[in-house]
């Protein structure tokens, strides 16, 4: 009987240890880091509605999480941008849009660009703020990088089809580009609209300024989706926290956090 009771007791920690595992085994949300911040917040509310569901928020990139659910390495991909011809088989979701804001350092004198002076900034062609109404001064440009959703964006919805100047500063995160931006009086940028600070200032494009309300009316041009994605339709725990973040609640803590509404809650 001594022999057998420690085995028993081996078995049964096997066994608990298995269900404990399975019991806590969190959702992977993978992806944009643009997107992440966002789906922090909503995890963290999540948290108090569903203890019993762990959320594990993670970044990478729009791209990679893509290809992490794409691999099954990730529950929930996250992406700042539309999904490419070759992605759109997945299921996905808009679960809130952003604002692209252009940000200067709050010392810039220039206010407002048109599309055709950013195109010619960030391609290198207007390279001094007092081509553009501001000091004689060389202009830094700051810039995400590669597989970025928000570079994407930018790429998109400005860039037709140009380069990005090889000579811009990449970053590696909104975070990193706002710091840049705040610390330098010469530079410009663009980062998520909802983290727009009192360090930087969000310039106007064609006269309209860049705010949720003007994002609403599709007034203001520069916008990207905030999507989910799954591997197929969403099940289980990957289910109920996307679902709650389309619910009521969800979209009024997103709302909270400067985001817009998306087009499919």
């Amino acid at each position: 009987m001594k022999k057998i009771l420690p085995l028993i007791f081996t078995a049964l920690a096997v066994i608990f240890a298995g269900c404990a595992k399975e019991h806590h085994e969190a959702v992977i949300v993978a992806g944009s880091t643009s997107v992440q911040p966002y789906a922090e917040v909503l995890a963290e509310a999540f948290a108090h509605i569903r203890p019993d569901i762990l959320v594990d928020i993670q970044g990478g990139g729009s791209s990679a999480g893509i290809m992490a659910v794409d691999t099954s390495v990730a529950d929930i991909g996250m992406s700042s941008r539309l999904l490419k011809d070759s992605e759109k088989w997945m299921w996905h979701v808009e679960f809130a849009r952003d604002g692209l804001a252009i940000i200067l350092h709050p010392d810039n004198p220039v206010e407002n660009f048109t599309i055709e002076q950013l195109r010619g900034i960030y391609a290198a062609e207007i390279t001094n703020w007092k081509d553009l109404g501001g000091k004689d001064a060389r202009i830094h440009v700051i810039t995400r990088e590669e597989g970025s959703g928000t570079r994407a964006a930018f790429e998109e919805l400005v860039m037709d089809g140009k380069f990005i100047t090889p000579r811009a500063i990449v970053q590696a995160s909104n975070g990193a580009v706002r710091q840049l931006v705040s610390n330098d009086k010469n530079s410009i940028g663009f980062i998520s609209l909802g983290l727009v600070d009192r360090t930087v200032k969000a310039a106007s494009l064609g006269g309209v300024a860049a705010s949720r309300e003007n994002i609403t009316d599709e007034s203001y041009s520069l916008y990207r989706p905030f999507l989910f994605i799954t591997n197929g339709a969403p099940e289980g725990d990957a289910k109920i926290f996307i679902d709650f973040a389309l619910s009521p609640e969800g979209q009024r803590i997103l709302s909270l956090e400067g985001l817009v509404e998306g087009m499919n809650p």
